[in-house]
C-alpha cells in the first residue's frame, strides 16, 4: 500500500464539527443504559463531597471513556471531540471526573463494586455472556499487582508480581478479582472486584470476597454447579469453608509443605497415568514446552491441626519430568527427579477432567492482561478509595465490552477487549440530523466488520433488560 498524494498536497485540518471518532460507543452504552447503569447508580452511590453530585452521570462518563481506551484522567478527553456533544449527554472534563473520584470515600468505592454486580446479573439477561449457566459456571480468583510511582499514592506498598515469568517485589497497589465463565463463554466476565494495599496478603479477606463472588454468580444466572478455582495463595481454610458452606465445589492448588510431600511420596508406581496434552503447554517453572507429563490422586485432610476447619478431598498430583542437567553424561537414569503440581479439590470428575478443569484457572490471566492493557495501566489517583473505585469503573467497562462482543458475532464474544475495540468500538461516523430527534450514523463504506456492528446496535436497541 503507498499514498497517492504527493507531501506537499497533503493536509489536514480537524475542523469536521458533524463527526465522531467512536461511533461504537452509541450501541455499548445503549446496551448498558437499557440494563440500567445510570439508574443502578443514581440509586446506590451517594458522594458526600461538594464534588460528588451528578454521579449518575459521571460514572458512566468514566465508564464510557474506558470502553473508548482511556487509562488515566487525562484520557477521558477521549470523549470530547466533534460531535459527541450533540449524541451523549453529561460528558465532563478529565478535571471534573478527577474531583469527583477524588472526593469518594473507600465506602462509596464499595458503592460501585455493588452497581458493578448489579449491572452484571442484568447484562447476563441482555445477552449471552454466560452461556450454559444453569449447568456448570467456574469462578476464578486471583490478585494483580499494578505499580505505582511518586511518593502520594496511598496504600502503595512493596508486593509480589510477576512479570515476564520473574517473580519480583513491586511497589503498588493490589487488586482482587473475581470472574465467572462458562464451558461455552471463552472470555469470563468479572463478578466483583476489591483494592487493597500493595503488601496485601493474596489470602486477606479472601472467604468474603468469594462469598460475594459466590452471590454476584448465582445472581448472573449461574443457578447449576458453581466451581472455584484458585492458586496456592487461596488455599485457605476460611476460603473453602465459604465454598462450602454455599454448596460450591472447589479446586485450589496446595503449597508444598512437608505434609503434602509425605502424601505424594506414599502415591504408589502403579497408580500414575500417563497424559498428553492436545498442544504442548508453557511450563513456568522448567521454562520449557511440555506436551506429557502423570497425574494421579490420593485422599488429603487439609489443615488437619484445625479441627473445626480440617478438609478431607481429593489431592491430585501431576508430576512433569525435570531435564536433567547431568543426562549428557550417561547419569539421566540415576538422577531422575520429578516436579510435581498438585491440587486440593471436591468434585466429581474423573482424575484427568479434573485436571483439566484446574488448570483452566489460566483464562483468568487473560481478563488481567485486558485490564492492564486499558485502564489498569495505570492507578491514576493519589487516594486509595478514588483508585478502589477507578477498578470498580474498569470492571463495568470490561463487562460491558465482552458483552458487545458477545452480541455482535461469535467471532467477537470469544476477542479480546483490544480487537472489540478496534473493530467494533473505534469506529469513525458523520451524523446526520433528519425530523425531530432522529439521528443517522454515517459510518466508512465497505468497514470489514459491518454486519457485526449492525448485530450489536439492533441487539443493543431492544427492550430494557429486566431489573435483577
Amino acid at each position: 500500500m503507498q499514498l497517492l498524494h504527493a507531501a506537499a498536497r497533503t493536509r489536514a485540518v480537524f475542523d469536521e464539527p458533524n463527526l465522531i471518532a467512536q461511533a461504537g460507543l452509541v450501541p455499548v452504552m445503549r446496551l448498558g443504559q437499557r440494563c440500567g447503569l445510570r439508574d443502578l447508580v443514581a440509586a446506590h452511590v451517594r458522594v458526600a463531597a461538594k464534588t460528588g453530585v451528578n454521579a449518575e452521570l459521571k460514572v458512566p462518563a468514566i465508564v464510557a471513556g474506558m470502553i473508548a481506551g482511556a487509562d488515566c484522567i487525562d484520557g477521558m478527553d477521549v470523549l470530547r471531540h466533534g460531535a459527541m456533544a450533540e449524541v451523549f449527554g453529561g460528558i465532563r472534563a478529565p478535571s471534573t471526573l478527577g474531583s469527583f473520584l477524588r472526593g469518594f470515600t473507600y465506602g462509596n468505592a464499595a458503592q460501585v463494586e455493588a452497581v458493578s454486580r448489579l449491572l452484571l446479573a442484568r447484562l447476563a439477561g441482555a445477552a449471552p455472556v454466560l452461556p450454559d449457566a444453569g449447568v456448570l459456571a467456574v469462578i476464578d480468583i486471583d490478585s494483580v499487582q499494578r505499580p505505582v510511582h511518586g511518593p502520594a499514592k496511598q496504600g502503595a506498598r512493596f508486593g509480589h508480581a510477576k512479570i515476564a515469568g520473574y517473580d519480583l517485589r513491586v511497589r503498588g497497589l493490589n487488586a482482587l478479582i473475581a470472574t465467572v465463565s462458562t464451558a461455552h463463554s471463552v472470555s469470563p466476565v468479572i463478578a466483583c472486584t476489591r483494592l487493597r494495599g500493595g503488601n496485601a496478603g493474596s489470602a486477606r479477606g479472601s472467604a468474603r470476597f468469594a462469598a460475594e463472588a459466590i452471590t454476584a454468580a448465582r445472581a448472573a444466572g449461574c443457578t447449576g454447579q458453581l466451581h472455584m478455582r484458585g492458586d496456592s495463595a487461596y488455599y485457605a481454610r476460611k476460603t473453602i469453608a465459604a465454598c462450602r458452606a454455599a454448596d460450591v465445589r472447589f479446586s485450589f492448588t496446595v503449597s508444598m509443605d512437608a505434609a503434602v510431600r509425605r502424601a505424594i511420596a506414599a502415591i504408589g508406581d502403579g497408580q500414575w497415568t500417563g497424559i498428553r496434552y492436545p498442544t504442548a503447554v508453557w511450563d513456568e517453572d522448567e521454562k520449557r514446552w511440555i506436551s506429557d507429563a502423570q497425574i494421579a490422586e490420593t485422599t488429603y485432610t487439609a489443615f488437619a491441626s484445625d479441627r473445626a476447619h480440617a478438609v478431607t478431598a481429593r489431592l491430585i498430583v501431576r508430576r512433569v519430568r525435570r531435564l536433567n542437567p547431568l543426562a549428557a553424561s550417561g547419569q539421566g537414569e540415576l538422577f531422575e527427579l520429578w516436579r510435581h503440581h498438585a491440587f486440593l479439590t471436591d468434585n466429581a470428575m474423573a482424575t484427568g477432567q479434573a485436571d483439566l478443569l484446574h488448570r483452566g484457572h489460566a483464562i483468568i490471566e487473560q481478563v488481567n492482561a485486558d485490564l492492564i492493557g486499558g485502564p489498569l495501566a495505570h492507578m491514576p489517583s493519589g487516594s486509595f478509595a478514588a483508585n478502589a473505585a477507578w477498578l470498580a469503573c474498569a470492571a463495568i467497562a470490561h463487562n460491558l465490552i465482552h458483552a458487545a462482543g458477545a452480541l455482535a458475532s461469535p467471532f467477537h464474544a470469544a476477542a479480546r477487549a483490544a480487537t472489540i475495540r478496534r473493530d467494533l468500538i473505534a469506529v469513525p461516523a458523520r451524523i446526520a440530523r433528519s425530523g425531530r430527534g432522529s439521528l443517522t450514523l454515517h459510518l466508512p463504506s465497505n468497514w470489514h466488520r459491518e454486519h457485526p456492528w449492525m448485530n450489536l446496535l439492533d441487539a443493543a436497541c431492544g427492550p430494557p433488560a429486566a431489573a435483577a
